[in-house]
């Protein structure tokens, strides 16, 4: 069986999340994830205001639909799109 990969939206910085159990909200896994990334250093370099924002505008993104901060994360891999920023 093959993993279904979603499309990533243009100007879009996708975060692959892989969790060995659930998590109860997605906020602290993404902030965590966007930390230790090392292909874009702004946006490793986010305040949790500017981050906050982030879900309050609807820019972070799970199979195309709006997340907010308290969305549970299943098991296994998840692909978090962030709009407004780009993969180098």
């Amino acid at each position: 069986m093959q993993d279904f990969i979603p499309p990533q939206p243009p100007k879009s910085f996708r975060i692959v999340l892989e969790l060995f159990k659930s998590a109860k909200r997605l906020d602290g896994v993404l902030l965590t994830a966007i930390k230790n990334q090392n292909e874009d250093l702004n946006l490793r370099e986010i305040s949790r205001t500017e981050f906050k924002e982030l879900f309050n505008t609807g820019k972070i993104q799970i199979k195309g639909q709006r997340a907010t901060p308290s969305s549970s994360v299943a098991k296994g891999i998840t692909y978090v799109d962030i709009l407004g920023f780009k993969n180098k």
